[in-house]
């Protein structure tokens, strides 16, 4: 059909067409949803050393600051070299300072600077732009 190799196209393509139009891709896709699992947090309550034996004990909430590991927040960093508006996952500190993930690494910001997005569902979601036609 001179499409481009993609999973999307390939399954776009796959078994009859049907409709009014015959046997032929009618519109194609330019953006795809894409949803990636990234779960839903640890349920350990003490962190082991090597043997097995206990090392120390993990805070007992998973929530702090009304924030939780895996919401997706907007950061407003004000000074120094994360200065600028970021977003990305947090992982949540019982002192306040929470570590945000993004594209380009991680850094520390206070739970004051942080704008709750979304809530953490146990999956990220993105749109990804679908290839055109091979010329």
């Amino acid at each position: 059909m001179g499409l481009a190799k993609s999973h999307t196209l390939d399954a776009l393509c796959v078994g009859p067409l049907g409709s009014g139009a015959g046997d032929a891709v009618v519109r194609l896709v330019t953006r795809v949803h894409v949803f990636s699992a990234t779960g839903r947090g640890s349920y350990a309550r003490t962190t082991p050393d090597r043997y097995g034996f206990p090392r120390l004990v993990r805070p007992r909430r998973k929530r702090h600051q009304g924030f939780a590991s895996g919401d997706l927040v907007r950061a407003t960093v004000r000074t120094g070299r994360w200065a600028g508006v970021w977003t990305g996952r947090v992982s949540v500190r019982s002192t306040g300072r929470h570590s945000v993930a993004t594209p380009l690494g991680r850094f520390n910001a206070p739970h004051e600077n942080l704008l709750l997005l979304q809530r953490a569902d146990g999956f990220s979601y993105a749109w990804r732009s679908e290839s055109g036609p091979v010329e």
